[in-house]
């Protein structure tokens, strides 16, 4: 098996209010492992953020849920590492449009 290190990155500026942004989807064939995630406030006011996966069951868990990120901050929201299944998928929300960028480190096993 092949290791690849890629980041992700995903810029919310165009974003409306509470939409799911997708940041990541793991390919088929691919097991990934999620190493970090920072998530930038690119606003002049504070925002809350909520961290999703869906696995491919259609199962939405929280990483995060309510993630305060003052104006002019950012947040790494990871405590660990993540193992990521085909068609699993990352996703950043947060309460104020066009409000957030997001770096997503990723290791990819193929």
């Amino acid at each position: 098996m092949a290791n690849t290190f890629h980041l992700k990155t995903k810029d919310g500026g165009s974003l409306a209010a509470n939409t799911d942004m997708t940041v990541y989807t793991v390919g088929s064939g691919v097991t990934t492992v999620v190493i970090g995630c920072t998530i930038a406030n690119i606003t002049s006011s504070s925002i809350t953020v909520d961290a999703k996966l869906e696995n491919n069951d259609g199962d939405n868990i929280f990483i995060g849920k309510d993630l305060p990120i003052p104006t002019g901050s950012s947040l790494d929201i990871l405590a660990g590492k993540i193992v990521m299944n085909t068609s699993d998928i990352f996703k950043i929300q947060s309460d104020t449009a066009n409000s957030t960028s997001v770096a997503l480190s990723i290791m990819e096993q193929t």
